[in-house]
Parts: C-alpha cells; sequence; structure tokens
C-alpha cells in the first residue's frame, strides 16, 4: 500500500463526499491493449512486424540481389555478415538498455536497421551491399535485446506471456505476403525497391513507441544507484564471439585442409567468449537461468538449421518452384503464434515446464518426419503439415524461455540475460547451419542453379544427413527443457 491509496474504513466517506457511487462488481486488470499500454503495445509490435517482413522479403530478394550483382560465390556471406555483427550488437545492447534504460539502444538499433537496408539496397557491388548488411545486423541486435528489456520494465508479470504472444503473432501475416510481395516487387520493379522501401515504413511505430518509452521504461533501473562503468571485458568477449562465428562459417564453407586454420582461430576465440557471456552452468544445463539460456539455443538452432533446407529439398528432389516450396513453410506462421498464444493462457502457467517438454519432442518430430518427402511415394504436402506441428512446439518453447527469462531476472540484469539469450540463440544458428551445410555439401548436396531456373541434383543422404542430426538435437532439448525450473 502506497501513501495514495485510501485505507478500506476510508473508502465509504471518500465516495461519500465526492458523490460518485461505488463501483459494481470487481474492476477488471488490463490487457496489453488497455489505456495504459495500448500506445506501447503497437509501437513495439508494429517493430517487431516490420522486422518479420524484411526477413521474409529479403530472403526472397537476395538471390537476384546477388546474381545482378555478381556476386553469387559471396552468397553465404550476405547472411552471415548479419549474424556476425549481431551478436555483438547484443550484449552491447545489454549493456547500454541496463545502464542507460533501452530508450537510447531501440532508437539507434531501429536508426542503423534501417540505414543497413538502405546501404544494401544501393549498393553497386557485392561487398557494397554484405556492408549493408552487416550495418543491419547490429541494428538487429541493437533492438532486439532493447525491446525484451522494454518488456521487462513496462509490463507487469502477469502481461508478459500476452505481449511475447503479440510478438509471435505479427510474424504471421509476413510469413504468408512477404514472399508474395517481395516476389512481385523484384519481378515489377527491380530487387533494390525491397531494400529500400521497407525502412519508410519504419517511421510509424518509431513515432508511436518512444514516446511510451520514454515515459514508462526510459532511464536505468534503479536511477539512485551510480551508474556503473562499461564492462570492457564483456564488449571484448563480445567482440571475439562475433569474430569467431565468423570464421568457422567461412571455415565451413570452404571445406580444405587451410580451412583448418581459421577454424582453429574460430575456436580459439569463441570457447573463452561463451564461457564469459553466458549464464555460469549453461553448458551443463544447470537448473533455472542457464538451463532456459541453452534451450533457447538447442531449439532455435536445431529448427531453423533444418528449417534452411526444406525448401532446396521440396525443389531438388520433387521438382517444386523455389516459390512454393518457400510457401509450404507459410502454415508454421500462424501455428508458431498459436503456440504463443497457448503458452501465455494463465491457467497453463503451473504446467509450463512439462508443456515445454511436449512441444521440444514435436519439434523434433516435425524435423524426423520432414525428409520423408525423399520417398517419392510421399505426398510433398507432408512437410507442410510436419512443419505446422513443429512450428507449434517452436512457438509454445521461444515464447516461454522469453517469458522465464524475464522472471528469473532482476530489473537491473535484465539486459545482460537477455543479450546472453539472443547470444544462445543466434551463435547455436550460425554453428549448426555451418555443420549442417558442411555436411550436406561432403554428401553430394546440390544447389540452386545462379539462373533460378534449374537445380542440380543431390543425394537424398545429403539432405538425411542435416535432418536427422538435427532432431536428435531438438530431442534433447527436451531433457534440458525439463530443467527450466529452479527447485
Amino acid at each position: 500500500m502506497t501513501a495514495l491509496e485510501p485505507r478500506d474504513a476510508d473508502v465509504p466517506r471518500l465516495i461519500k463526499d465526492v458523490d460518485v457511487p461505488a463501483p459494481e462488481g470487481p474492476v477488471l486488470p488490463e490487457g496489453i491493449l488497455g489505456r495504459t499500454y495500448r500506445a506501447l503495445s503497437i509501437g513495439i509490435v508494429s517493430v517487431v512486424f516490420l522486422i518479420a517482413f524484411e526477413a521474409t522479403a529479403v530472403g526472397t530478394a537476395m538471390p537476384v540481389a546477388a546474381r545482378e550483382l555478381h556476386g553469387i560465390p559471396l552468397y553465404a556471406y550476405a547472411f552471415s555478415a548479419y549474424f556476425t555483427t549481431s551478436l555483438f550488437a547484443m550484449v552491447l545492447s545489454g549493456q547500454w538498455a541496463d545502464r542507460r534504460g533501452p530508450l537510447a539502444p531501440l532508437a539507434t538499433g531501429i536508426s542503423a536497421f534501417a540505414a543497413g537496408l538502405l546501404l544494401s539496397g544501393t549498393a553497386g557491388s557485392m561487398w557494397m551491399f554484405i556492408a549493408g548488411r552487416a550495418v543491419q545486423g547490429l541494428g538487429g541486435g541493437l533492438v532486439i535485446v532493447a525491446l525484451y528489456v522494454v518488456i521487462s520494465r513496462a509490463y507487469p508479470e502477469r502481461l508478459r506471456p500476452a505481449i511475447l504472444a503479440a510478438f509471435a503473432a505479427s510474424w504471421v501475416i509476413p510469413s504468408v505476403v512477404g514472399p508474395l510481395a517481395a516476389g512481385s516487387v523484384t519481378e515489377h520493379l527491380g530487387w533494390r525497391w525491397v531494400f529500400v522501401g521497407i525502412p519508410v515504413l519504419i517511421v510509424f511505430p518509431l513515432a508511436l513507441a518512444l514516446p511510451e518509452i520514454r515515459r514508462m521504461a526510459s532511464g536505468p533501473a534503479d536511477p539512485e544507484a551510480p551508474v556503473e562503468a562499461y564492462d570492457r571485458r564483456r564488449i571484448a568477449l563480445a567482440l571475439g564471439i562475433s569474430l569467431g562465428a565468423g570464421l568457422l562459417q567461412y571455415a565451413g564453407q570452404e571445406r580444405n585442409w587451410l580451412s583448418l586454420l581459421p577454424a582453429a582461430a574460430g575456436a580459439a576465440l569463441l570457447v573463452p567468449a561463451i564461457r564469459g557471456l553466458l549464464p555460469r552452468g549453461t553448458w551443463r544445463a544447470a537448473r533455472g537461468l542457464p538451463a532456459v539460456v541453452l534451450l533457447r539455443g538447442v531449439a532455435a538452432g536445431s529448427f531453423i538449421a533444418a528449417e534452411s533446407f526444406v525448401p532446396l529439398m521440396l525443389v531438388t528432389q520433387r521438382g517444386m518452384s523455389p516459390t512454393l516450396a518457400g510457401l509450404s513453410l507459410a502454415a508454421g506462421g500462424g501455428t508458431w503464434a498459436l503456440g504463443s498464444y497457448v503458452q501465455s493462457r494463465p491457467r497453463l502457467e503451473p504446467h509450463r515446464e512439462p508443456l515445454m517438454v511436449g512441444a521440444m519432442v514435436l519439434v523434433a518430430l516435425s524435423i524426423a518426419a520432414a525428409p520423408a518427402v525423399l520417398i517419392a511415394s510421399v505426398p510433398v504436402w507432408t512437410v507442410a503439415v510436419a512443419w505446422a506441428f513443429g512450428c507449434f512446439g517452436m512457438g509454445v518453447v521461444i515464447a516461454s524461455t522469453s517469458v522465464l527469462l524475464l522472471k528469473l531476472s532482476a530489473p537491473e540484469e535484465a539486459g545482460a540475460n537477455s543479450a546472453a539469450l539472443q547470444i544462445s540463440d543466434g551463435l547455436s544458428n550460425v554453428l549448426l547451419l555451418a555443420a549442417g551445410g558442411a555436411a550436406f555439401a561432403a554428401l553430394g548436396g546440390g544447389t540452386m542453379d545462379a539462373t533460378e531456373k534449374t537445380a542440380t541434383t543431390s543425394h537424398p543422404a545429403a539432405f538425411a544427413v542435416v535432418f536427422f542430426p538435427m532432431a536428435a538435437v531438438a530431442l534433447a532439448g527436451a531433457w534440458v527443457a525439463g530443467r527450466v525450473r529452479e527447485r
């Protein structure tokens, strides 16, 4: 009770003095779209919506951009540049938000994200295009961690599952519309418009969200406490984890004896960086926060690594067009949002741990079922069904790990712990993609022709060696999910 709240005995007198009738029934608590949170919720969900639209649209336009810029051999770097710089930005954003509040890193991140899109969209060479992707990754890393800190400070614990479910729902429309819109724009206006058009849309969420963030979540968590200096060691480790991940990706793509040198250098940079940036006990799945952080990486890495090969498998093995192959995963956007919604139900909160265990089993089964289409008699829609179930499980797990992380973090630690969660996510994507790609190529995996009209033949075993190990990793995640609650 605060000094502004009347005692129960004073309520009748106060009501009588102002001649206001007593309210009937209990007052319902506000939701994320109530008067207090409406503008903030719409603003930050719009930011996530645009990031989702960019992710789905740019992936469609990227092959055309690489071909016109004569950069097909450098194609993979357009993706790795984004991931490696975002890993560094996540750590920087966590420290920045913990010390100064999430407003500045969020605004800077959105600006850098837009600048990177413009740089890539106006690039005259493939290396300039890759530089734009690197700038965009810096912005994306700053934004995602700052958003978690906003949720931690602006929303009470009971509303956090709902706003995270809204984040997941904001991916539904982009997952369906993004590839179609980007394909149409690329065909009729050119690929550059896919990149330069998105920054214009960022003005609306900025105008709506930033004033509310300034009002509800700006400044340090404890304004009266002295502001700590930036941890230069953690920033140096963040730089090491980015460089190490980049070197390992390079080594995985080259696949020759000389590539062992950058691989060894990358590992030497990664090991101490990971130990210093992730919570103690992460790699042994210690109960509580370490297990939550590890589970995020296991789930995201196994699923995204497998998903990256689904369209290629459908094109090379079943003769589908790239557009139809990509759209076969579109239903997953809706089931992902459904899974995130299910975990947000208050009645399921006591059962969150077994719900996550079951969800990871579902993810493992969906990954293992996908390569069934390598058998000619199996209908191609089997992949769409399997992936829809897998996305449901991912919706449960990804949102739940975010909820548990904020629940287990003190306000002044929300930024650093959110950065650790995102590092686990991003780093596992990089490492498992690199491992899957190297195994795929080693067994004779084919790739799309540069004209995107034909595809080389791939041995079915090349796909099996990607999907089945990733299913095993996801199944191990079910064990990790059983350790997310502290005893």
